[in-house]
């Protein structure tokens, strides 16, 4: 059984062309309930605020907690801070910090919202407006529950935001694999970085990965990895410059979880970035990673396996 950490208010409708549509969250969540008994359902409680606080500029969360986001940091989430918004907001770092938890006792556990790598500390960025990785890295070394936190970021764009807000800080170490010329502009310093060139394919990608992942999960121990599985380096996305099949993803993936397991290492995931025009294939990505996770870490296994094709 997969642990599948999730909320009705990750499904917040988005206006497009006067009409509702649906989300990629939506889509996620449906395809997920189509498994029935493989996947075990939890719903988090929001990232209290004193959490909130501990990462980001008390201004920014007041802001952000009373939908009084001002119009230039808008355009920079690139979406109206709603009540609704607000809401979403401070329960998607509580799903990454529920996932954290339950990974810790399980060894896997997803939450289908989150990877918001973007956000600052007194602003969001890039569709992020809190930075649920680095909450909840904060919240576990803070309260004992992990010596040290490994944030492992495979979106297509560059982890900034999780890098700026957890730099300097004891027990927390960050990995990020991306375009190099994709957003943001002006990067971050992470523990590791690895800047691809555009249209990077699946061997230079994995042997990149593999050469400099390892070396970090070894010489840093983590007790618990955060992985943003982004799967926007996919050749067809909107957004992405780097041609990775999905082959390549599924063997991202399993090659992330195959290192965690070897290690011992709990595993919690994100869905992070993905872009198109058909979000329900988009979504079918996010789950497919989702399960190859699930399906590699599951206590029981005896072999790692990918998802069913889509």
């Amino acid at each position: 059984m997969i642990t599948i950490v999730h909320h009705p208010e990750y499904v917040a409708q988005v206006r497009a062309s006067g009409a509702y549509r649906p989300t990629k969250n939506a889509f996620i969540r449906d395809l997920l309930l189509e498994l029935g008994d493989e996947v075990e359902w939890v719903e988090p409680e929001p990232m209290p605020r004193q959490w909130l606080e501990a990462v980001h500029d008390a201004a920014y969360v007041a802001e952000v907690a009373e939908a009084r986001v001002p119009p230039e940091k808008e355009r920079r989430i690139g979406f109206p801070v709603t009540e609704a918004v607000a809401r979403r907001a401070a329960r998607v770092p509580g799903g990454t910090y529920t996932a954290a938890l339950l990974a810790l006792e399980r060894g896997f556990a997803a939450n289908t919202a989150g990877g918001s790598h973007h956000a600052l500390s007194d602003t969001g960025a890039g569709y992020c407006v809190f930075n649920d990785l680095a909450l909840a890295a904060v919240r576990c070394v803070g309260e004992g529950r992990a010596d040290r936190v490994l944030v492992v970021d495979c979106d297509v764009h560059q982890g900034d935001g999780t890098a700026a807000l957890t730099a300097g800080r004891p027990g927390i170490a960050t990995y990020s694999i991306h375009a190099e010329k994709n957003f943001p502009v002006r990067k971050a310093r992470s523990t590791v970085d690895v800047a691809l060139p555009d249209g990077t394919g699946d061997g230079e990608y994995l042997e990149r990965l593999e050469a400099t992942l390892t070396p970090l999960v070894d010489r840093f121990r983590p007790g618990l990895i955060l992985y943003q599985a982004g799967v926007d380096p996919f050749a067809g996305d909107r957004l992405g410059r780097l041609a990775l099949t999905q082959e390549g993803l599924d063997a991202r993936d399993l090659f992330v979880a195959g290192l965690a397991r070897r290690r011992s290492i709990p595993l919690a995931s994100t869905p992070g970035g993905g872009y198109g025009a058909d979000v329900a294939d988009i979504a079918r990505r996010h789950v497919r990673t989702i399960l190859t996770l699930g399906h590699a870490l599951a206590p029981a296994a005896i072999e790692m396996r990918p998802a069913a094709p889509i």
